[in-house]
């Protein structure tokens, strides 16, 4: 999975057999937006729920399709928000593999994620990406770990179980220079 990933991501492929499988889901907006236990509508798959949608989404083009009270197509937007190669290329430069604390998952590996989500006005920059192995990618969805960008920099709040004063850390694997924990630091 990773190396097709990884494949996909970049530029080099032809540009019939380039793209990303394609997944046709109906869900609402607010269902996708907030609430764990709807449903959405894959086409082929039938129902699959919002939090595994939401992972699909994460790293996927989203076109959004308004839809009429009678199922007709109101509407057909395009996809906007996928890091292009150049901002990927940055953030394999910034982070060198996936920045979660202790990880070791070069950055060929990694997927780019959106540090604010993107249909929460999350921007594609590289002040708002960060490099996360898949395993890493899907702990900071289901909410257990943070993760913040402080001057561009990617900085992970643990749960309050693992560290009751939640001290923002950074991989150690892969930066050198500045502290790994930050006792003081507050994040905005």
């Amino acid at each position: 999975m990773g190396a097709c990933r990884a494949a996909l991501a970049g530029d080099g492929l032809p540009a019939a057999g380039g793209h990303r499988p394609q997944v046709m889901v109906t869900i609402d907006h607010r269902t996708l937006l907030g609430e764990l236990n709807r449903a959405g509508d894959a086409v082929f798959a039938g129902q699959l729920p919002a939090r595994s949608i939401r992972r699909l989404a994460c790293d996927a083009d989203l076109i959004p399709l308004v839809l009429g009270g009678k199922g007709q197509v109101l509407d057909l937007g395009r996809a906007q928000r996928l890091f292009p190669p150049h901002l990927r290329r940055a953030l394999v430069a910034r982070d060198k593999g996936c920045a979660f604390p202790g990880c070791t998952i070069p950055a060929t590996w990694c997927e780019a994620h959106h540090i604010t989500p993107w249909e929460h006005g999350g921007t594609t920059t590289l002040a708002d990406g960060v490099l996360l192995c898949s395993h890493h990618h899907h702990r900071i969805h289901d909410g257990s770990w943070t993760v913040h960008s402080r001057h561009g920099i990617p900085w992970f709040l643990p749960p309050h179980h693992l560290d009751p004063e939640q001290r923002p850390r950074r991989n150690g694997y892969w930066t050198a220079g500045p502290p790994k924990t930050t006792p003081d630091l507050h994040l905005e």
